[in-house]
């Protein structure tokens, strides 16, 4: 047996899978730049003047187009949607993606606004970031002026979206609240502050979790008088906040499935409208729990 031709077959195949581990990580990196590429850096003033910053995706015609407005969960940042927000762009909607004063780290992405907060010696809890909530909601409104904003939350952050779609019903058009619960009982609040405030909320709400956490939503959900809302639990495990959008977990379809019928039988593109989709189309679970009547319509953004 010729021992040298082991040998150079050895490093061939060595060399092969060297390349190959290159490509996958250049292929990696590239979809990730592509997907945080078109956000651009905003900054605007929460209500005790803290500077928020945040990721704009703004795809197309801002006056035409609903914006959903992203909130992390706890010691994350607006990183959590450096995947989420280009998707929410192709499926027809601008997007921000904010940093809240409590949060920290995620993908790379540090979040500016918890590190302002901690240099000016600000509080930090849960609760202090429902006026960081309440500003970016305004800065859209006032920005952009676009036809319909729904609010994004992710854990602690959608009980703060819920709790501001009950309390400030002129700041968002719809919620949808990954993961959300009474969190907020350790910052001395009841333990039903965002199920009282739940009980106010008129707009279309999509809630969903983990299939472990229903319990830590149910009141909530329950809560919440109008017929406009859907609830969802993949038939896996899942995963806590939005994160279970991201691409890499397997149940991921599942939850984007559910979220498109929910915003496609609540705000309505004409395009597809003329093409024939209407209320009818709608899921039967979206029928069983939902109102059958569109509340917002609006024109493609060409």
């Amino acid at each position: 047996m010729n021992q040298g031709g082991i040998f150079d077959s050895k490093i061939f195949w060595m060399a092969a899978l060297g390349i190959v581990a290159l490509l996958v990580i250049m292929v990696y990196m590239f979809f990730n730049i592509v997907l945080a590429g078109d956000a651009k850096l905003v900054e605007f003033e929460s209500l005790d003047g803290l500077t928020i910053s945040a990721d704009a995706y703004i795809a197309h015609d801002v006056k035409k187009t609903p914006f959903i407005v992203m909130f992390h969960q706890a010691s994350w940042s607006r990183g959590e949607f450096l995947e989420t927000a280009p998707r929410f762009n192709q499926m027809g909607y601008n997007c921000l993606a904010v940093d809240l004063r409590s949060g920290n780290k995620v993908r790379g992405v540090t979040n500016l606004t918890a590190e302002r907060a901690r240099e000016l010696g600000k509080q930090t809890r849960f609760v202090d970031a429902l006026q960081d909530v309440i500003a970016a909601l305004e800065y859209v409104r006032k920005q952009y002026h676009p036809p319909a904003i729904i609010a994004l939350g992710s854990s602690y952050s959608a009980g703060l979206v819920l709790r501001v779609a009950g309390d400030y019903p002129n700041l968002v058009d719809g919620v949808m609240a990954f993961s959300p619960a009474e969190y907020f009982v350790k910052d001395g609040f009841p333990a039903d502050w965002v199920s009282t405030a739940a009980r106010k909320i008129t707009v279309p709400v999509f809630m969903t979790s983990a299939r472990p956490e229903k319990n830590r939503w149910q009141g909530i959900f329950d809560a919440i008088s109008t017929k406009s809302k859907l609830s969802y639990l993949p038939m896996i495990r899942g995963e806590h906040g939005s994160r279970t959008l991201w691409r890499r977990f397997p149940e991921s379809d599942g939850y984007w499935q559910m979220i498109e019928t929910f915003l496609k039988s609540y705000f309505h593109i004409n395009k597809a409208m003329e093409s024939g989709m209407n209320d009818s189309t709608v899921d039967n679970t979206m029928e069983a729990e939902a109102s059958s009547v569109s509340l917002f319509s609006w024109e493609e953004s060409t």
